[in-house]
């Protein structure tokens, strides 16, 4: 080829990936009006609490003044994506109590895994309601919203001053068409698989079937016109308390701020594989946007940099009692416990902004913050767009 049909194709590059910038540049920005969530504790918003109990006191502490359904002092990732796209907090689909789901609905409960757990959440922990269950809920909800719309009078409220006005309480049809699909799952069918002494290379082995059934339900959903996906990786594991507290692992596999390095480099096969998964989505739903979040990363360098973003704790709780990592098994937070005739009670710290982890197991709300902070702007996600672009694909 000679200099001159180098030069060609240079600037037919060039210009091709010029034109494809003023593309995303120039796009609109996408006009989400509702947050349809799946996930775990991470994003649970008031699901598991109204199955099973609410959280209590001090969860809710730093925003809330009290316990609102969350695992956390205050506000969890997707509180915070509600935020950013000028919408309500999403209301947990099982919590019948002051819920409105005009923009939404949350689906997630603490403690749900991908793949049903053959256990009760009071032997293991975790929910019945794993992914499979929260797409019935979601796909029964999608039917019957629209029939109590379209034919019920329940939902209509009289104003004094302006005759009747409809209010719905439930989206409208085209809201799961352009909405925004959020997905928040895998933490804990990885730690099922270890609490349940399975070896890493067993955990490892049914990580294809627990992504193929993430992926399975993301199908699902575009069969029924949804379009807009927001998928997270799952986080660093093996920096959590309730797993280190519960699997001890020798010093070596223990990396310079504590970290345990096996349950990490499962979590990341995980991540792998999903992030592949979501390559073959992208080609097997052609109208659909699909975009992967590396949280991962993120609370990673929480752990191992948080001096540096603000906070002064980054593995020891918040909110707990006693030992290493001021967490007990137990005794989660805001329990008690009489020890040699004296109450002992699971106190938050004084400042939980500056603690990474909330309870052992979930992360503060300063956390939660920095993390979405971080990924609002697409700097973590592949395609690389922002949360406001989402919902344009990008090949």
């Amino acid at each position: 080829m000679d200099s001159s049909s180098v030069f060609t194709t240079l600037l037919l590059f060039f210009l091709l990936n010029l034109a494809a910038g003023l593309v995303v540049a120039t796009a609109e920005e996408c006009q989400f009006q509702a947050i349809f969530n799946f996930g775990d504790s991470n994003s649970d918003t008031g699901g598991l609490s109204a199955v099973f109990g609410q959280a209590p006191p001090p969860h809710g502490m730093s925003f809330f003044g009290g316990p609102a359904g969350r695992y956390c002092d205050g506000r969890l990732i997707v509180d915070f994506i509600a935020e950013g796209l000028g919408l309500p907090y999403v209301s947990g689909y099982l919590d019948s109590v002051g819920s409105d789901f005009t923009h939404g609905a949350n689906f997630a409960t603490a403690g749900s895994t991908v793949r049903p757990q053959n256990t009760t959440l009071r032997q293991s922990g975790f929910s019945p309601i794993s992914l499979d269950v929260q797409w019935n809920e979601f796909y029964d909800f999608h039917q019957r919203s629209q029939v109590v719309r379209n034919h019920s009078g329940i939902y209509r409220k009289l104003l004094p001053k302006n005759g009747y006005l409809k209010k719905k309480l439930l989206p409208k049809a085209e809201y799961f068409s352009n909405g925004l699909y959020t997905f928040d799952i895998g933490q804990n069918d990885l730690t099922a698989g270890y609490f349940s002494n399975m070896t890493t290379d067993e955990v490892i082995a049914n990580v294809p079937d627990i992504v193929t059934q993430l992926t399975k339900i993301v199908k699902w959903i575009y069969g029924l016109g949804g379009r807009n996906f927001w998928l997270h990786n799952t986080g660093p594991v093996g920096c959590l308390p309730y797993v280190l507290e519960r699997i001890p692992v020798i010093a070596s596999r223990v990396d310079e701020v504590g970290c345990a390095t096996p349950f990490n480099d499962v979590a990341q096969v995980f991540n792998s594989q999903l992030k592949d998964a979501v390559v073959q989505l992208r080609k097997d739903l052609p109208l659909a946007a699909i975009t992967y979040v590396d949280i991962y990363k993120l609370k990673y360098a929480l752990f191992h940099e948080g001096k540096k973003h603000g906070f002064k704790q980054a593995i020891r709780n918040c909110c707990g009692h006693g030992g290493k990592y001021n967490f007990n098994l137990n005794m989660g937070c805001g329990g008690s416990k009489t020890i040699k005739g004296k109450k002992v009670v699971a106190k938050p710290c004084d400042d939980p902004s500056t603690y990474v982890v909330w309870d052992g197991v979930h992360f503060t709300q300063a956390a939660n913050k920095f993390i979405y902070d971080q990924i609002v702007g697409g700097a973590f996600s592949d395609p690389p767009v922002p949360l406001k672009m989402a919902c344009h694909r990008k090949n």
